[in-house]
C-alpha cells in the first residue's frame, strides 16, 4: 500500500509511455511544489518505462502491475493499492500548466457535495482549440448519447473563453479526472470490464445516483494529445463505444426508461451501421454488429451489476441529462455548438 505524503495522489497508467513522461513529466513534478505526489504506474510495460522512470525521475512513486488487462482495471488495481484523500487520474499524455492544480484542488476539497471535477481540456496539437475528450465538460442527451461544452460529436470549437463559467456535469473526462476517493471506493471504483471508454462516465453516472455533483473547473487548463493509446477512428475505438454506451444504460438508468431505450437505440445503432456500410466503411459496421453481440453475450453479468448500482442509489443527480436528441439538433438542426442548444447549465 502506498500512504500518499499529501491529500492528493496524481495517479499516471502508463504502458510503454516514457516518450509521453519525457515530454510531460517534468512539468508535472515542477508543479507538484509539495502539494501532490506523483505516482506512476507501469502497466506491464513491454519496455523500460518503468526503469526510465525511476532512473531520471527519483521523485516520482512507482507502481507496477505485472499484468496489461486494460485501462479501467489498471487503474482499478492501482487505485486499490494508493491511499489518499483525493486522485487525479491524469493520462499519461496530458500536458499541465502552471497553477493548473490550486483551482481544482480548492473546489473538490471545498464542496463536500462535490465528488468529481476536471478541468478545461485543449488540443495538443491546436492549442487554441478544445479536445475531443472531454473539452469542457461532459454532458448526455435523455436518449444517452454523450457530448461536451466544446466538442459536439466531430466538430472542435476554438476557445474564445466562452465556456468560462465553473457549471455541474453529467460526467467528467477520465483523461484528468479528480475525484473524492472515499466516494470511489464506496460506489465500487471504475469498472474493469469496461476495459477502455466510457468508465468514467459509469463512474460519474454511478456517482450523481448517490447524490453527488460533478463540476467544471475553467480556472485550470491541461493539454491532451489524444488517441495515442487507441486511435480516433480505429474500428477498436468504435467497438469500445458502442458496446460500452449500452453496458452504461443497462447499468444506470431507471427501469422504466430502459423498456423503450434499448429498443431505440437498437434501431438508432442499426441506422448509424447503415450509413457506414453505404460509406464503404464495412468494416465500421461489422464493428457494431460485433459489438451488439458482445453486450448481449455478457447479458448476465451487466444485469448481476445493475442489481448492484441499484443498492448505491440514494438520491438520483439528473443535472446535466439534455432533454433533447444531441443527434437531431447536430444533424438536423445544424446546431453544431453547445451555445447553439437550448440547454441551460446549472452553475457552481
Amino acid at each position: 500500500m502506498i500512504q500518499c505524503n499529501y491529500d492528493t495522489a496524481v495517479v499516471i497508467l502508463s504502458y510503454n509511455g516514457k516518450k509521453w513522461h519525457d515530454l510531460f513529466l517534468p512539468k508535472i513534478i515542477e508543479q507538484a511544489k509539495d502539494q501532490y505526489q506523483v505516482i506512476v504506474v507501469d502497466n506491464a510495460s513491454t519496455d523500460d518505462t518503468l526503469q526510465h522512470v525511476q532512473t531520471h525521475y527519483p521523485s516520482v512513486t512507482t507502481l507496477h502491475l505485472p499484468i496489461n488487462k486494460g485501462f479501467a482495471n489498471g487503474y482499478y488495481e492501482a487505485l486499490l493499492q494508493i491511499k489518499a484523500t483525493y486522485y487525479i487520474l491524469l493520462s499519461a499524455d496530458f500536458e499541465v500548466t502552471d497553477h493548473w492544480f490550486p483551482p481544482i484542488h480548492k473546489t473538490i476539497s471545498s464542496h463536500p457535495q462535490i465528488a468529481v471535477c476536471q478541468p478545461k481540456i485543449r488540443y495538443w496539437k491546436e492549442r487554441s482549440f478544445f479536445e475531443y475528450a472531454g473539452a469542457a465538460g461532459g454532458f448526455m442527451d435523455y436518449l444517452g448519447y454523450l457530448f461536451c461544452r466544446g466538442r459536439i460529436f466531430e466538430t472542435l470549437e476554438e476557445d474564445h473563453h466562452q465556456y468560462d463559467d465553473a457549471v455541474e456535469l453529467f460526467w467528467a473526462s477520465g483523461g484528468c479526472f479528480v475525484v473524492n476517493a472515499e466516494v470511489y471506493h464506496r460506489v465500487g471504483g471504475l469498472d474493469r470490464d469496461l476495459y477502455a471508454h466510457m468508465e468514467e462516465v459509469d463512474l460519474c453516472w454511478r456517482i450523481k445516483n448517490a447524490g453527488y455533483s460533478i463540476a467544471y473547473v475553467p480556472e485550470s487548463t491541461v493539454y491532451h494529445v489524444g488517441g495515442s493509446v487507441i486511435s480516433y477512428g480505429s474500428t477498436q475505438k468504435l467497438f469500445y463505444n458502442f458496446r460500452n454506451s449500452l453496458i452504461l444504460l443497462l447499468k444506470n438508468e431507471r427501469s422504466a426508461k430502459l423498456c423503450w431505450l434499448l429498443p431505440v437505440r437498437l434501431v438508432l445503432d442499426g441506422v448509424a451501421g447503415l450509413q457506414l456500410l453505404l460509406q464503404g466503411k464495412w468494416k465500421h459496421t461489422l464493428t457494431i454488429i460485433k459489438a451488439h453481440f458482445s453486450f448481449y453475450g455478457q447479458l448476465g453479468l451487466w444485469l448481476k451489476k445493475r442489481a448492484q448500482n441499484k443498492a448505491l442509489i440514494t438520491n438520483r443527480n439528473t443535472v446535466g441529462i439534455y432533454n433533447k436528441s444531441i443527434i437531431w439538433q447536430y444533424f438536423a438542426k445544424k446546431k453544431r455548438t453547445f451555445k447553439a442548444l437550448d440547454f441551460k447549465t446549472k452553475s457552481i
